[in-house]
């Protein structure tokens, strides 16, 4: 059988819908740019009124949103001539529960996009494109580029925030337990696991110019008393504890750097503690699910990063002096892995 006699119409719009896959994401990210989730939440509007609230092109954003109908991100009455937010939509919006308008934004922003610009001069080398595209390191021009540095955070706490909602619950922590938050951020995974079990206090330790958005993160919740923000590099010492969160840290290095994450943990590693990383794991090849998407983006972006399946990680931990004891799925593809020292 050739190839034109197994051709579908089918196959043909699902690879055009790939195809264009970029210009959903572009649409997608000047929706959030153009705030139109906000100018919709209060009620459906008309593309006129829309670009005035927005400051943009009346006619540019009504092709904008004509074309937003159909991936079910706007709704249109032909009656009203007035365009509606969706469920989809509102996910755009900045205040919305589990927003994902930084995501939208930092993943069509100039370091990504450009990354990807060159992502299969990356696959034929092996080696990440990030330097050619940008000029510099992906944390080196963040640092140049506070606006999209700055989305960058909010984006990852974006991502951070249903996994944790979830691994809280999964994890257990009784009266008594000390628990850090190994390159933590803000805090959120410690802060989220201090409101489930009372009685147990934290550690939020990163790097020195992390720390004061630590503590801000910190009062906001009131958790003064019970929290405190640590400066120091994960690579050459962890505080002692009962308890290790190592969440979305090991996907960002390479293998002898992720062991040595872990054996500062099992350094200083109370008698009876635990590590429970907190991740993507990327199933089989004929099923690998969307880690395998992810571990393209982390290959795209940063040097030595990559997504793990869970020989990958066995096999770190068995470096590091630890096992695993309990693995629990969360909502695909991110699992909670309890490993105790051996």
């Amino acid at each position: 059988m050739t190839a034109a006699e197994t051709y579908t119409a089918e196959d043909h719009q699902a690879m055009m819908s790939t195809i264009t896959g970029f210009w959903v994401s572009q649409l997608t990210a000047t929706l959030a740019h153009l705030e139109i989730a906000e100018h919709l939440h209060d009620g459906p509007k008309t593309a006129a009124r829309i670009a005035e609230l927005a400051g943009s092109d009346p006619h540019a954003t009504f092709r904008l949103l004509r074309a937003a109908v159909d991936p079910g991100l706007v709704s249109h009455d032909p009656e009203t001539d007035c365009f509606a937010s969706t469920s989809l939509l509102d996910r755009l919006r900045a205040s919305a529960p589990d927003s994902l308008r930084n995501v939208a934004l930092v993943w069509n922003a100039p370091l990504h996009w450009q990354a990807w610009g060159r992502f299969t001069e990356c696959v034929r080398t092996g080696e990440n494109q990030v330097g050619s595209a940008v000029g510099r390191s992906t944390f080196d021009y963040l640092a140049e580029h506070p606006v999209e540095a700055d989305q960058f955070s909010r984006a990852m706490a974006e991502l951070s925030t249903p996994t944790i909602r979830e691994a809280v619950v999964a994890i257990e922590a009784g009266p008594g337990t000390t628990i850090v938050d190994v390159g933590g951020a803000t805090g959120a995974f410690v802060l989220g696991m201090l409101a489930e079990h009372p009685g147990t206090d934290g550690l939020v330790l990163d790097l020195p110019h992390v720390t004061a958005a630590a503590e801000r993160e910190i009062a906001a919740r009131g958790m003064q008393e019970r929290c405190r923000a640590v400066p120091g590099d994960f690579f050459e010492a962890v505080p002692e504890a009962d308890l290790y969160l190592v969440k979305f840290v090991l996907h960002d290095w390479g293998d002898d750097a992720c062991i040595r994450v872990l054996q500062r943990c099992r350094q200083a590693m109370r008698p009876g503690a635990r590590v429970v990383v907190v991740d993507m794991v990327t199933g089989a090849p004929d099923d690998p699910g969307t880690a395998a998407l992810m571990d393209l983006n982390m290959l795209a972006i940063a040097p030595g990063a990559r997504e793990h399946d869970l020989a990958d990680f066995d096999r770190f931990f068995a470096a590091a002096g630890l096992a695993r004891t309990a693995t629990t799925e969360l909502s695909p593809p991110y699992c909670v892995l309890e490993v105790e020292a051996v």
